[in-house]
């Protein structure tokens, strides 16, 4: 194999050619940029969250596919990934996981110091997530913290500290990792029977869409309550109306629970990550 196609098998391991969880990611991690930023970040800040939060998504990628590569062979989506498959040996997972991590410690080295400590957590979050699916009944919620705890890392980079409403916006992506999470979910619902895998589509069971909806009401509540609290105005919160539009779209996805649809549905939440965004970034470039 030469090097061109050994790069595109960890390319295709670390899903870079999928990047919608690089951007769920993402969305919530600038969020606390540009909060902590007070509308106008550093742009080396930005830079470095940004590929920091691509490098530790792709790390956990890996590592999720070297933890699941026994339970990847019996799913027909996931028998042909590279670990799965045989192209790519367990142990250069694990390298190339690690090379990951190291590559975004590296970034952050020129922070400060509450922000290289809070990336001890960060780091045992991300390689940790992919084991909760064997014991945890709903695993998405600790993906949810994973995912998100780039807000609090983004205040330590700013301001030194993280105050209350970090934990806030941690707290409402909690809540929509489960949403959004639980959509993927409905879609591999038998499979993780089958192979006795805990997520939240089977905890919630005949209530998961309810559930679904339950938590993307809690997550924009939670951003509303942290909009006030950080004395955010009418762009925000036009922002937040455009991503309730979009939850209610979603339920429309849903409601049947067939795998095409709920699996669409997920994919959207990149736009309802983005709505958010683009109210917070608004907000802030239309004072004076």
């Amino acid at each position: 194999m030469n090097l061109s196609e050994r790069l595109g098998l960890y390319i295709k391991l670390a899903r870079l050619n999928r990047p919608i969880g690089i951007l769920l990611l993402l969305w919530p991690t600038l969020w606390g940029v540009w909060i902590a930023g007070n509308g106008h970040p550093r742009w080396h800040i930005v830079a470095i969250f940004t590929l920091g939060t691509i490098l530790m998504r792709s790390a956990g990628c890996v590592i999720n596919d070297y933890a699941d590569r026994d339970f990847d062979k019996h799913v027909k989506r996931t028998r042909d990934r590279p670990i799965t498959s045989g192209q790519v040996a367990p142990r250069e997972a694990l390298w190339l996981a690690a090379g990951l991590a190291l590559a975004a410690l590296l970034l952050i080295l020129p922070l400060n110091g509450l922000t290289l400590l809070l990336s001890i957590p960060a780091l045992f979050l991300a390689a940790s997530y992919p084991f909760t699916k064997r014991f945890f009944a709903i695993p998405q919620a600790y993906l949810g913290i994973a995912f998100g705890f780039g807000i609090p890392m983004a205040f330590a980079a700013q301001l030194g500290k993280v105050p209350g409403v970090a934990w806030w916006l941690l707290l409402a992506n909690v809540f929509w990792a489960i949403a959004y999470d639980t959509e993927y979910a409905m879609v591999d619902r038998d499979d993780d029977i089958r192979l006795g895998i805990h997520s939240s589509a089977l905890f919630f069971a005949r209530y998961d869409v309810l559930a679904v909806m339950f938590c993307y009401a809690a997550t924009l509540l939670i951003l509303a309550l942290a909009g006030n609290t950080l004395h955010l105005g009418m762009a925000y919160y036009f922002g937040l109306l455009i991503a309730a539009g979009i939850a209610a779209y979603h339920y429309t996805l849903i409601r049947g629970r067939q795998r095409e649809a709920c699996f669409k549905a997920f994919l959207h939440n990149n736009w309802l990550g983005a709505a958010v965004f683009a109210g917070i970034a608004l907000d802030y470039a239309s004072r004076k």
